[in-house]
């Protein structure tokens, strides 16, 4: 953050990091909005692969989602600043991270897709690709004014999910002897079952995003920034979500088996009084119990539930989808791996053309692919080799601090994840097809990125670091016991209305230095953000270039800060300067985008140190 007066320019301390505010429930939500859907169409598409032994296959998946989850239960103790495979993996190889991070796009463009295709399939709607389409638009164009909050909405959608769910398992317990009497042992050879399985293996998709999320959780207590450590966020998160998916996977998985009559049918599946009840089986299954115990009325208001429920934490997956498709991209941008037009941001801090291919392309695959086994078939390829990769890499790096039989854990489960990915590149051409673009693709780009900077011929930006630290001084060479004191006034402005008039005044009635604070909000910060001066910001150059006309012969200092929290930055530097009096004007924004974006007022009002007065000019 910039301080200034006039043409001269000085620097003072603030934070430039996201805010480490994610704790354990909230982090298990995101986690659980992606992970936790799988059982949502993943049932429904082993029955049409296996039928009435569908149960064994269920089974092992449930296992491998095990393994995986504890081997990133230790990614995240390894690796606490997020990024996930494309962070990991970097250290090691620019290229396998490129890779990595490719297929990891493949997956959150298929995840965005087959979840909202899925949600309106639980709805029942006629045309459900459309509408799929049309809440991914939205859901996209709501991202554009950044991705906050999104642990807090997570979590309140999967709380109601999970007392779905166990009322939903409870309900199965009374049909689980019929279900183990219609479970039949699984037909045909290794090597048959073995592609059945694979055929499933799309139910370990969402557990990257947990590791792309350890850079924003709560450090552990006795941990800093400089050596920092979030298992006590991490690890209680994946063992939570972990659980609930393999337990109640497993358990819906048997219960399904004590529906009478389904029929595969060109790999449909079909109830003796519903067609096509696959791709939303969870439902059926609801309707069919709580009606044999309750009574139709019963029974079909359970299966409404089941149906706005799921859909709501299927949407919840597409909106963490697209923000994890527009961090990566942002990131790869600034790495120089992409174009730079990638991380060009709009005024709310997020990169519109990494929004656009977030959301253009998913809308593409389901207005063409339209049904849930297509896109299964495109997803595996994607999720299954951003973990081997993820895995492969960590197993093998031997500068981490890894213990023999972890290291030997991972490095078995990385061998099973990479012969799953060998099989779905040989028997799933659409996969294939489909991963094998996006990376051609993205090297495509990478290549215009490498070459465009060739031809700048400028040197890589040295590494600073990610706090700015300087000594403030004021134009006429005060030091800071003069110029920081107690008896100064700190408002925050975004424009030249009224607000800034009125902190002139109070400036010039009480005798207090007056400091104008413009914060430039952008979620996703980089090193480059923090030299950024306000000179480069229009916005912030017309602001204060105005003000100091107003000004006239009692000049205020300038201060300017790029930050992934506005309220957080307002609060830290307030604090830094020793102001008595904190100004902020009343938001001009409508409540939908105040319920979207949050309250900064509210925000800053709860941080406030007690000893500085906030007053809010509306």
């Amino acid at each position: 953050m910039a301080l200034l007066s006039g043409n001269a320019s000085t620097r003072i301390p603030t934070t430039i990091k996201r805010p480490r505010n994610v704790d354990t429930p909230r982090a298990a939500a995101i986690l659980y909005g992606d992970w936790g859907t799988s059982k949502a169409y993943v049932i429904g598409l082993a029955f049409a692969v296996a039928g009435y032994a569908s149960f064994w296959l269920i089974a092992a998946m449930c296992v491998l989602t095990a393994l995986v989850g504890i081997n990133y239960m230790i990614i995240c103790r390894l690796y606490p600043d997020g990024g996930g495979v494309y962070a990991s993996v970097r250290h090691r190889s620019e290229v396998i991270s490129i890779i990595g991070a490719f297929l990891l796009i493949a997956d959150y463009l298929v995840t965005a897709a087959i979840s909202a295709l899925s949600a309106f399939q639980y709805l029942g709607v006629p045309h459900p690709e459309k509408f799929a389409a049309a809440a991914i638009l939205i859901i996209g164009m709501l991202n554009l004014l950044g991705p906050k909050h999104t642990g807090g909405l997570a979590f309140l959608i999967s709380v109601p999910t999970v007392f779905v769910v166990i009322a939903l398992g409870l309900f199965s317990l009374p049909h689980m002897h019929g279900a183990i009497a219609h479970l039949q042992p699984l037909h045909g050879n290794f090597w048959q079952n073995w592609a059945g399985f694979v055929g499933i293996v799309l139910a370990l998709s969402g557990v990257e995003a947990i590791a792309n999320a350890t850079g924003v959780m709560r450090l552990d207590p006795g941990s800093t920034e400089e050596h920092p450590s979030v298992v006590k966020t991490s690890t209680p998160a994946i063992l939570w979500v972990m659980t609930e998916v393999c337990i109640f996977t497993a358990v819906l998985g048997l219960a399904m088996h004590a529906l009478n009559g389904l029929q595969i049918v060109n790999g449909e599946v079909n109830a003796p009084h519903a067609q096509g009840v696959r791709d939303y089986m969870l439902r059926y299954m609801g309707e069919i119990f709580v009606t044999g115990t309750l009574g139709p009325a019963f029974g079909h208001a359970f299966g409404f539930l089941v149906s706005i429920v799921f859909a709501m934490l299927l949407l919840s997956a597409v909106n963490t989808a697209i923000v994890d498709l527009i961090m990566i991209q942002f990131l790869m941008s600034r790495d120089r791996e992409l174009p730079s037009i990638f991380h060009r941001l709009n005024k709310w801090g997020v990169p519109g053309l990494a929004m656009a291919v977030a959301t253009i392309v998913p809308i593409g695959l389901v207005v063409f692919v339209k049904d849930i086994a297509g896109l299964a078939e495109l997803y595996a390829v994607g999720v299954v080799g951003a973990i081997a990769t993820n895995l492969g890499a960590t197993a093998t790096d031997r500068k981490l601090p890894i213990k023999t039989w972890e290291r030997t854990f991972m490095f078995v489960t990385f061998l099973i994840m990479a012969a799953i990915e060998l099989s779905l590149l040989i028997d799933k051409p659409n996969a294939r097809y489909f991963a094998v673009t996006i990376l051609a693709i993205g090297l495509i780009l990478r290549g215009l990125a490498q070459e465009r900077r060739m031809k700048k011929e400028k040197p890589a930006p040295e590494t600073i670091s990610p706090t700015i630290q300087a000594t403030p001084t004021s134009p006429s060479g005060q030091t800071p016991a003069t110029v920081l004191g107690s008896e100064s006034i700190l408002c925050a402005i975004r424009g030249t209305g009224r607000t800034l008039d009125f902190a002139l005044k109070e400036a010039r009635e009480t005798g207090r230095r007056l400091y104008l604070l413009f914060v430039r909000e952008q979620p996703f910060m980089t090193e480059e953000d923090a030299k950024r001066k306000w000179q480069e910001d229009p916005e912030a150059s017309t602001v204060f270039a105005e003000a100091k006309q107003k000004a006239g012969d009692c000049q205020p200092l300038f201060a300017y800060a790029v930050s992934p929290s506005a309220a957080e930055t307002i609060v830290d530097i307030a604090a830094t300067l020793g102001a008595s009096r904190l100004i902020l004007g009343a938001p001009k924004r409508n409540a939908l985008i105040n319920l979207l974006r949050g309250n900064v007022i509210r925000e800053v009002s709860n941080l406030l140190p007690e000893e500085i007065d906030l007053l809010v000019y509306a």
